[in-house]
């Protein structure tokens, strides 16, 4: 008997999720770097109409509708998603290392477990439990309370990257419309958050930018591979994979963000720093695992925008 050889199109989506975590998880080094040359919210609003620039064309050559979204749904959830998670995280850069501020702004499958109880009525079961104990320990490991001797802004303002995310998440899971096109809604919520993130940029932030060419490959990067070609990915591996199986290929993405730090900037995470960042992660790949198996498709709370 001969074994059939596996087909090369099956791994197709295995691979689009591969490369989309690489780009994500390598984008937290490319975000911290770039703003070095521009503050942070001053890049997360550059980046944000870039990607506008870039998906629309896109969108019109996958004939894929423009037609904006109902405003109590779109406007809101940009504000959650673009404004808060996405400026927040660029702004936690600015005070703590891009490893530490990836895993602490990934905790957000923690949150939505937690805020899903009250909010949609899906209590905690299974694998959640200790997972959230777990990621807990670990944020207490991390934060090391028992020796404060630095600021927290930094953490903090990841943490609350993080819980946006997750709220943005609930507000999609409730309220998007029937059939909404992923590209569709990126976009608009894309435009509704790249507006709110200028009113923050003018109120905070100094309008200086030093146009170097790593700047700009930094910016062009979090455009096209960072948002137009990840999207493309993220939706192809949906349509290919179950969403379980996917949502767990992401988990690579803050760990691939705390190599990459390490190897090219140097941030060595600390004794209390490791430990914390191990128990995060096995506490995701608890959440993640159960998701492969849902009681039902409200167990499934897809990511709707990645770093």
């Amino acid at each position: 008997m001969t074994r059939e050889s596996p087909d090369p199109m099956a791994l197709l989506p295995f691979t689009a999720l591969a490369l989309l975590s690489l780009i994500w998880g390598y984008n937290w080094v490319v975000m911290k770097v770039a703003i070095a040359d521009c503050p942070p919210l001053l890049f997360a609003t550059l980046r944000v109409w870039v990607s506008v620039l870039v998906l629309i064309p896109l969108m019109l050559w996958m004939k894929r509708p423009l037609a904006m979204p109902a405003a109590r749904y779109i406007i809101p959830f940009g504000l959650l998603q673009t404004t808060g998670f996405v400026g927040l995280a660029l702004w936690a850069l600015e005070y703590d290392g891009a490893g530490k501020t990836a895993i602490l702004v990934y905790m957000m499958p923690i949150w939505l477990i937690i805020f899903a109880w009250p909010v949609l009525g899906e209590r905690l079961h299974g694998l959640q439990w200790p997972a959230l104990a777990l990621a807990l320990l670990g944020l207490v490991a991390i934060l090391r309370p028992w020796s404060f001797s630095g600021d927290w802004t930094g953490s903090l303002l990841a943490l609350l990257s993080g819980i946006l995310w997750a709220a943005s998440a609930l507000w999609q899971k409730r309220y998007a419309p029937p059939g909404l096109d992923l590209f569709n809604g990126t976009l608009w919520q894309s435009i509704f958050g790249g507006l709110g993130l200028i009113i923050l940029t003018l109120l905070i932030d100094p309008l200086q930018v030093h146009w170097t060419p790593l700047f700009i490959g930094a910016l062009l990067y979090n455009a096209i591979p960072g948002t137009a070609l990840a999207y493309f990915l993220w939706a192809y591996a949906l349509q290919k994979l179950p969403s379980g199986i996917a949502g767990m290929g992401t988990l690579a993405v803050p760990v691939i963000g705390v190599v990459a730090a390490w190897l090219q900037l140097g941030e060595r995470p600390g004794h209390w720093e490791g430990i914390g960042m191990v128990g995060i992660f096995i506490a995701l790949a608890l959440v993640g695992w159960q998701h492969l198996r849902p009681r039902n498709r409200d167990d499934i709370i897809l990511p709707t925008g990645q770093e």
